[in-house]
């Protein structure tokens, strides 16, 4: 069974170490984490057109972009998403059996509103200006309120309601709730050559001698990291390549990868982890459950 160890983990960002695997299963959590995980994303907005009077001004919803522009930097705001509050509008107890034009309620949708006027000097609409007509823990994370939408001027205004619904990133990227995902076998730095690998320490970097084991070896996941990037400096295209050559070499350890990837804030990267993993083992048991019924 496989191993998981977390090395590094903000509200943002995770580093995990996969242990006892192999590179199809690692990849595997690659995939399931950018298109498997339920999300909720605006999927609509309905936008009111027209002019308001207010105190002797006339306003008209007129902005400098274009509303399908405005949607679609709407459909990019990270939502909170809670995965036992929340349904899929085909699966919500209230709305599968509906068609889907009906579908919506306050188990299966989130509504927000926005009304801004604009200014003489212009008024930025941000992510602060969408209310959730909910509970107030559903409203936009303080961090991303300053994401911009759009600006606007004197007389210009803009009203919508956008209503967000739960959906996979399969389907669009809206439903993506991670990104930067990648991963890399896990390796040790081994030192072949103590005479020539002190070019490398000569350059006073932050790894020397001292950070190798007895055995000549290095383990620390983030000290092989830094060396990493430090043999750039003694690698192929600078000038002392032909003198340290494999003075220091890199081994993958068999078995073992390291995952990374961050959250866009609809979520914690560790709720993002166990929903991939759960939709990963989903699919697994669904395929093994049929490989029994045909074999």
């Amino acid at each position: 069974m496989v191993k998981i160890e977390i090395l590094e983990e903000t509200e943002e960002s995770i580093k995990l170490l996969l242990s006892e695997t192999d590179r199809s299963l690692a990849n595997a959590l690659r995939r399931s984490l950018i298109t498997d995980i339920p999300k909720m994303a605006i999927d609509e907005v309905r936008f009111q057109l027209g002019t308001k009077e207010e105190e002797g001004e006339v306003w008209e919803t007129t902005g400098p972009i274009p509303d399908e522009m405005v949607a679609q930097r709407l459909a990019m705001i990270p939502i909170p998403t809670i995965h036992d509050k929340f349904y899929f509008q085909d699966e919500c107890p209230n709305c599968k059996d509906l068609v889907e034009a009906d579908r919506g309620c306050l188990e299966c949708q989130m509504i927000y509103t926005c009304v801004v006027f604009g200014t003489e000097d212009g008024r930025w609409v941000t992510a602060d200006d969408l209310k959730y007509l909910g509970e107030e823990s559903l409203e936009i994370p303080a961090e991303y309120k300053t994401i911009p939408i759009t600006k606007l001027l004197k007389g210009q205004m803009i009203e919508f309601y956008a209503t967000a619904i739960m959906g996979r990133g399969k389907e669009h990227t809206k439903w993506s709730s991670v990104c930067g995902v990648s991963f890399s076998p896990r390796r040790i730095g081994v030192l072949n050559n103590k005479t020539k690998a002190k070019i490398l320490w000569d350059m006073d970097l932050k790894i020397n001698a001292k950070d190798f084991d007895k055995d000549g070896k290095l383990t620390d996941i983030n000290k092989v990291s830094t060396l990493i990037s430090e043999l750039n400096h003694v690698g192929e295209g600078t000038e002392v390549s032909r003198d340290f050559k494999d003075a220091i070499t890199l081994e993958d350890v068999p078995g073992e990868f390291i995952l990374y990837f961050e959250t866009d804030g609809s979520m914690t990267p560790r709720t993002a982890f166990l929903k991939a993993s759960e939709e990963l083992g989903g699919r697994f048991g669904s395929l093994e459950q049929d490989l029994s019924e045909a074999l």
